[in-house]
């Protein structure tokens, strides 16, 4: 696996680029905005890391420059850990959001885990059967549509981009209309993987999905439990 390691500090990135190695990662440390931008036609990452403090550009730009023409996944790896930086993050295209300092450990386990859903391993393995279907691979709920197999989100009709990961999670939170899904279900099911952080990318995600889609009211969050997905009209 390739992956575009996206970092100015040097002692960070020595030991991300170690750690990645030790994983039998191929990675290319790139230092600034500029040259990850041409480094992704040249170096074809699998996967991207990407701090936001970056000395020629804000780090949330170039995450959305890098996903207008590309879909290569993004994990963004920042000491910034207000929730309003991760949303931002996640809205811009990122597909995780990673705080520093951080174990390589957790690091490898999110890579991993972002490649799988983002190669076939996440909106197909959680879906059910919808409350309501238009189609097989498509689930219309009041003026909300999710097409499955497009992997597309529309909203009275006008086109919703959410990210790889919110899709999935709006997926599978959306497979039981009304139900309940506890966080570590939710971390479990949709990130595919032991979970070694907190749960506030959990809450960055939702809290992304629902700025999108224009409503609080879709995702309701139960206290101490979890979140359940609302129909509304």
């Amino acid at each position: 696996m390739r992956v575009l390691v996206i970092e100015d500090d040097a002692s960070v990135a020595a030991g991300i680029v170690d750690g990645l190695t030790g994983a039998s990662f191929d990675s290319l440390l790139i230092g600034t905005g500029g040259a990850a931008l041409e480094a992704m036609s040249r170096f074809d990452p699998d996967i991207v890391l990407l701090d936001l403090g970056l000395p020629d550009m804000v780090g949330n730009d170039l995450c959305r420059l890098i996903r207008a023409d590309f879909a290569t996944p993004i994990i963004v790896v920042s000491a910034r850990d207000d929730e309003i930086d991760r949303v931002i993050a996640l809205e811009m295209g990122a597909d995780d959001y990673l705080v520093k300092p951080f174990g390589m450990r957790e690091l490898i386990a999110r890579i991993r885990a972002v490649s799988r859903r983002t190669q076939g391993g996440g909106a197909g393995l959680v879906g059910t059967a919808p409350a309501e279907t238009t189609e097989a691979n498509e689930r219309t709920f009041g003026r909300l549509t999710i097409d499955l197999r497009a992997q597309r989100v529309t909203l009275a009709g006008d086109e919703v981009h959410l990210t790889p990961t919110e899709f999935d999670l709006l997926v599978h939170l959306s497979s039981d209309a009304g139900a309940v899904y506890k966080r570590a279900d939710i971390l479990r099911d949709v990130w595919q993987t032991t979970w070694y952080g907190t749960t506030k990318t959990l809450d960055a995600h939702i809290a992304a999905i629902r700025r999108k889609l224009g409503d609080p009211g879709w995702i309701e969050s139960v206290r101490g439990v979890g979140f359940r997905f609302r129909v509304l009209s």
